[in-house]
């Protein structure tokens, strides 16, 4: 084989390297917190990693030793270094969601989805910055302040999966974790020339995640390919019997892994729907920036096969803001999480509020804390759910009517700010134009193509969204995206 580099290395090859003695678990956890030193620590200081786990290199060479006893991978992901956002649960490893207030509170048990990737042979390299218990756009967090977008320093990563996205896209691990309410996967992978999955909630259990709004929680893969986040799929997903939710799991049905689903990917004959009303605006410079770019990808698509149809959804600014559930049950769903764990040493989100125990610039923290205790304080709580379906099946009846595969549209109007717009408020968590919540509040699955490039080097995304528990034909269509687009590289960062 050619000579290893570990810059934009896949899980394929490096286990076609450990099969041919090439390469060892340790030496590719040990180039990895090279780079954590020399681009994390130092250097450009991309401040995207919160800790190091103590025992990645013991239990790279465990696996190591088992492979040289028996010749064989322990699992799928056998030596797979994964970066873990921090809001997820880890056992021996420092886990802050993202507070300063949370000291050094120390997990005994791994989160479900965190046990199933051990299971299937991961290492846990490093967890990952976040603000403060997921609840903004932007990597504003009173741990870790902000972190940077390794294609432009003076630029935020997005959020909340911010640390993931950093650290993935600049080469810090092999594959990360993020999770995603309304987006904090897709926007941060956008920003950040990234693969970002949003499943269908309820397929890969939320156990030991801290909450946001439960029916719409998921963890999931943010990758620098297509089929590096369907080996994860594969393992991620699974009936928990810990998460009720995770019942969508016998819904799904899946008969065929997601990784020999993409050998039949193509765009030949696929029809998209194009959501062009959430574009970016045309008499704004960034916004047209993103336009240019996304036609570039969309032309490639229909090069390589697809039908794209210009498509419209009947009052979608209306359904998005009425049927977003923040302000009605996101503070009684963070504090139950948080009750159920004496030891980390907070009282409640509303209790952070009031000692000012959060970044200043979260306004969303600051809207969820001063909100109802209870979902049901909120008189429009139920109408709001029924506007949900209505808004379901209002989508899916179009997606039918039109034969869609999926609609496609960009994960935002506007590529990734400076951390000088985060802090004079441009924009706030509350006013920036995501286009991510629109999946979100559908509950349905998405995941974001790097699309390409801006004049100014920023990366877009393109975010595809098909109906629940469709993620099959998504990874396909996304693969094939991937091969029409060629849209990833990996940014110039400096070694020293």
């Amino acid at each position: 084989m050619s000579e290893w580099t570990v810059e934009e290395a896949t899980i394929a090859d490096v286990h076609a390297r450990f099969r041919e003695g090439s390469l060892t678990a340790v030496q590719l956890v040990e180039a990895y917190l090279d780079r954590i030193e020399k681009l994390d620590r130092s250097g450009p200081a991309l401040n995207s990693i919160i800790t190091v786990s103590p025992s990645a290199i013991d239990d790279a060479r465990a696996l190591d030793e088992a492979f040289a006893k028996t010749g064989e991978l322990t699992g799928p992901l056998h030596g797979v270094p994964v970066l873990v956002k921090d809001q997820i649960e880890t056992a021996g490893i420092v886990t802050t969601f993202g507070s300063a207030a949370t000291g050094d509170y120390m997990p005994t048990e791994d989160a479900a989805a965190i046990a199933l990737l051990k299971d299937a042979g991961a290492i846990i390299l490093a967890k990952t910055t976040m603000p403060d218990f997921a609840t903004s756009w932007f990597s504003t967090s009173s741990r870790s302040e902000i972190s940077k977008n390794p294609y432009d320093l003076s630029r935020d990563p997005g959020g909340s999966s911010s640390g993931s996205a950093t650290s993935v896209a600049a080469n810090l691990g092999l594959v990360a974790v993020g999770e995603d309410t309304g987006g904090s996967i897709r926007l941060p992978a956008s920003f950040c020339n990234l693969v970002g999955v949003r499943v269908t909630p309820g397929l890969i259990s939320r156990t030991g995640m801290s909450s946001l709004v439960v029916p719409q929680d998921t963890s999931g893969p943010m990758t620098r390919t297509v089929e590096d986040a369907a080996r994860m799929l594969d393992v991620m997903i699974g009936f928990d019997p810990q998460d009720a939710y995770t019942a969508a799991v016998g819904v799904a049905r899946r008969e065929e892994s997601f990784v020999d689903a993409l050998k039949d990917s193509t765009l030949q004959g696929k029809r998209i729907g194009v959501l062009r009303e959430v574009f970016g605006l045309e008499d704004d410079p960034d916004g047209v920036a993103v336009n240019e770019t996304l036609d570039t990808a969309l032309a490639q698509l229909t090069d390589a096969g697809a039908t794209l149809v210009d498509v419209e959804i009947a009052d979608l600014m209306h359904f998005v803001g009425y049927t977003s559930l923040y302000f009605s049950r996101s503070l009684q769903d963070m504090n139950a999480f948080i009750a159920e764990r004496p030891t980390l040493g907070v009282d409640g989100i509303d209790q952070l509020h009031a000692e000012k125990k959060y970044h200043p610039k979260l306004d969303l923290f600051e809207g969820i804390a001063t909100g109802p205790s209870n979902l049901k304080e909120d008189e429009e709580y139920l109408d709001r759910v029924l506007a949900q379906g209505d808004f379901q099946r209002r989508v899916i009846s179009m997606m039918l009517e039109l034969e869609l595969d999926a609609i496609a549209f960009p994960d935002t109007r506007l590529p990734a700010p400076t951390h000088e717009d985060v802090y004079s408020d441009r924009w706030t968590c509350l006013t920036y134009p995501t286009n991510t919540v629109i999946a979100s509040q559908l509950h349905f699955p998405a995941i974001t193509v790097p699309a390409g490039f801006t004049g100014n080097g920023l990366p877009v995304g393109l975010e595809l969204m098909s109906v629940p528990y469709d993620e099959v034909r998504l990874m396909q269509l996304a693969h094939a995206v991937e091969t029409a687009t060629h849209a990833r590289r990996a940014p110039e960062l400096d070694l020293g």
